[in-house]
């Protein structure tokens, strides 16, 4: 069974960019919150900074966005040719 790869890519897109918006908008009204989480994405993410602004927190979840849907893209894309490689027909005299 192969997966969508226009599927994929947006679900991970959202799933990832989600992510961010999310902790990222509770961090604002709550400072304690997802601090370890937010120094990890500040580490990948070299536009990110913590602060208590936003703007920030929008630019890191529409760079999650473009990650995920690259990172989706690539695992649907490689899952897909995966697939196609183990189900071409053996050779004759050849065991699977």
């Amino acid at each position: 069974m192969r997966l969508s790869v226009k599927g994929t890519t947006i679900a991970a897109a959202l799933l990832w960019g989600g992510a961010i918006l999310l902790v990222g908008l509770i961090n604002l009204a709550r400072p304690a919150y997802g601090t370890s989480f937010l120094t990890m994405i500040g580490s990948v993410y070299p536009r990110f900074h913590s602060s208590d602004k936003i703007v920030t927190v929008l630019i890191s979840s529409v760079d999650g966005l473009f990650d995920g849907a690259i990172a989706g893209f690539l695992f649907a894309w490689l899952y897909n040719l995966l697939v196609d490689l183990t189900s071409l027909p053996t050779l004759p005299g050849r065991h699977a």
